[in-house]
């Protein structure tokens, strides 16, 4: 029994524990659009409006005011619709050390954020948040030339936020160097008459870091809609 009251007391003391349905997100896309200025698009963004393509010469890639457009009117709207995330993990390298006949030690020789990071979104009408994936993919590859661009251009940020039962961020993480690596398929089916679309996205990132007290401090009092906001100014 008092182990049972230990805990309480314990766990009142910590104000609870970590629920993994609350959490934020907030994607910053590259800034680095001027590269695609002068390639074709004929891709229309007007709000309330689905997109119009033109497919007469091939796949199109976006240029730099229709990738600005895009972030200004659903990047939002993405970090809101971020229905599951996963947050990435870190591992230690090691290797066994050996002195003559005593025993070895596994002593770390490096580290590496392995795997990538999961995300799934719900979709609006108008799939603005696949369009919008599917812009900044081919911000690292025109689908016409089929050539890679440059690194720098179509890499962005991510963080990832813990709240607590009243939307308060008790953790947050930064992830660099990000970029959709797969946009994943969707299945459609008749059977599934009341259920939301969603689109599942895997992030490729290069390392990431905690966020400090001090850089959280910037988000406190605000909501989900806000952050993106807030970061942006």
């Amino acid at each position: 029994m008092a182990g049972l009251q230990n805990f309480i007391a314990s766990m009142n003391k910590a104000k609870g524990f970590a629920r993994t349905s609350k959490y934020a997100v907030v994607i910053t896309p590259p800034t680095n659009l001027e590269q695609l200025a002068s390639l074709r698009n004929t891709t229309t963004i007007a709000e309330g409006t689905p997109f119009q393509r033109s497919f007469d010469s091939g796949p199109s890639n976006p240029n730099a005011s229709t990738m600005q457009d895009l972030s200004k009117q659903i990047g939002q709207q993405v970090n809101l619709h971020c229905n599951s995330i996963s947050l990435p993990g870190h591992d230690l390298q090691a290797q066994d050390m050996q002195h003559g006949s005593a025993p070895g030690r596994q002593m770390v020789t490096s580290h590496d954020y392995s795997g990538t990071i999961a995300a799934s979104f719900y979709l609006d009408i108008h799939m603005k948040e696949r369009h919008f994936f599917e812009a900044w993919q081919k911000m690292a590859v025109n689908v016409n030339t089929h050539k890679a661009n440059y690194y720098d251009d179509y890499i962005g940020s991510m963080e990832i936020f813990q709240l607590d039962g009243n939307g308060k961020i008790t953790y947050g993480i930064k992830a660099t160097e990000v970029y959709p690596t797969t946009i994943g398929g969707i299945e459609y089916a008749y059977a599934n008459s009341n259920q939301i679309a969603t689109q599942a996205v895997n992030f490729q990132y290069r390392q990431w870091y905690n966020m400090t007290a001090d850089t959280i401090a910037q988000y406190e009092g605000l909501n989900s809609y806000d952050f993106e906001i807030k970061i942006r100014r």
